[in-house]
């Protein structure tokens, strides 16, 4: 069935779009702690870097388990109560948190971490095509960047409040000062940094409790499915899989998600090798820049700059900045003082900033893509939908990969080359993959 946003003359669809631009921040608040929560549980559960690369795995993997049946209890039950849903099944992820805090069992943060991606997975099924519906499609990428921001700004703040409430007093935690003390002391010691995350995930379960009240009893208006609609071309396709230009997009969200989450959520772990004090706050440093991508497809596509455009400068940019990660130097602090210093920011080893400026590069990947894999659909386009938030998958397999190279190799650095045929995808994408018609 292929969702139509009925747009009448004058419509207003500022509402829709606050009240998607929240569940957009919930997105990027739950979505990026996982940066902070990696390195927080390698010293808790005792992890090397692949055992600790496995959340991302279980909060990813949900995505692709949980697609097709979420899209099916979207049209199930529509699209207001998809959404109730999805925030009552993140509710119960973290509720699930704080019995994982108390035992420090990695096996249960692993459940908890797949409940949220899997409530995700609902609420992500249902408002990246709302917002492509909503307005022109030559636009969708603005609309798009805009929820980006949103949810981006919740990506940047997110780290850093965690490491204020969570990572204080991180010197009792290195493994020099851990192999010190007995193996009582040690218990004890990392028992109770697990147990600092139990109120703020009490909070949290709370704040998704209220939420769902908030969009249950909102006005967001209802889309109108029409069965019978067929895009022009669209007649003689009879699945979703004949259509390149998404099954391709999927392919490109896929890798894209991978890098994206390799950029976001092993910079924390990257700084923390290297000895960095605030590692805990470094995924902020990549939302940053990332913040500033969504700024410039705000104010630039259409205008100046097209969809297949933007995209192709992601992926320049993506391969040009990876080989700066990887061939940069860890122990020089110059671009960062050149970038950070007039703020008072702490600097941080080159290799990082590159690390962190991906952010920029991957911004304008996603509002890309899904407008580009969804044109032309016509009622196939619920089902695309859905193909496409599978692609996230990425995200769970590909920093297990790097991960594997970086615990195999022991050069957490040069690791880093797993993401360069990512973006080189990309770019073929940008190209001519999301011209090509028929296979």
């Amino acid at each position: 069935m292929e969702m139509v946003i009925q747009k009448e003359q004058g419509k207003n669809t500022l509402l829709p779009m606050v009240i998607i631009g929240t569940l957009f921040f919930v997105f990027g608040f739950v979505t990026w702690l996982n940066g902070s929560l990696i390195p927080f549980l390698k010293i808790v559960c005792e992890l090397n870097e692949f055992q600790a690369l496995l959340v991302t795995f279980a909060f990813y993997i949900a995505y692709v388990v949980m697609a097709l049946p979420m899209s099916m209890l979207l049209n199930r039950i529509g699209y207001k109560n998809g959404m109730v849903a999805g925030l009552g099944i993140m509710a119960v992820g973290a509720v699930l948190f704080i019995p994982a805090a108390q035992t420090s069992y990695y096996g249960l943060f692993l459940i908890a971490l797949f409940t949220l991606g899997t409530g995700l997975t609902i609420l992500q099924t249902a408002s990246n095509p709302y917002i492509v519906c909503i307005g022109p499609r030559e636009s969708a990428a603005f609309r798009i960047s805009i929820m980006g921001l949103v949810n981006k700004g919740a990506g940047f703040v997110v780290p850093l409040v965690f490491t204020a409430v969570i990572l204080t007093g991180m010197d009792q935690f290195t493994p020099a000062a851990l192999a010190a003390l007995s193996d009582t002391e040690k218990a004890g010691r990392i028992a109770e940094l697990s147990n600092r995350l139990v109120v703020p995930y009490v909070y949290m379960t709370i704040a998704l409790v209220v939420l769902m009240a908030f969009v249950k009893f909102s006005p967001l208006p209802e889309p109108e499915l029409e069965n019978d609609t067929v895009a022009a071309g669209t007649q003689s396709q009879t699945s979703v899989l004949h259509f390149p230009q998404l099954v391709l997009g999927v392919v490109a969200l896929f890798v894209y998600v991978g890098v994206e989450v390799i950029a976001g959520d092993t910079i924390g772990l990257y700084g923390q090798n290297l000895n960095v004090a605030n590692f805990g706050a470094l995924t902020s440093y990549t939302m940053a820049f990332m913040v500033l991508g969504y700024l410039v497809g705000v104010s630039c596509i259409p205008k100046y700059l097209s969809q297949s455009q933007a995209l192709q400068g992601s992926a320049i940019f993506g391969m040009l900045f990876t080989l700066g990660v990887m061939f940069g130097s860890a122990e020089s602090h110059q671009l960062s003082a050149v970038l950070f210093g007039w703020l008072g920011v702490p600097t941080v080893p080159d290799t990082i900033v590159f690390l962190a400026l991906l952010g920029f590069a991957n911004a304008l990947v996603w509002p890309a893509v899904w407008p580009l894999a969804l044109e032309g659909l016509g009622k196939f386009t619920a089902t695309a939908s859905a193909l496409l938030i599978m692609g996230i998958a990425g995200g769970a397999l590909l920093p297990l990969v790097y991960g594997y190279f970086a615990h195999s190799s022991g050069d957490s650095q040069l690791a880093y080359w797993v993401m360069l045929p990512c973006y080189a995808f990309i770019l073929f994408y940008a190209f001519k993959g999301h011209k090509i018609r028929q296979w």
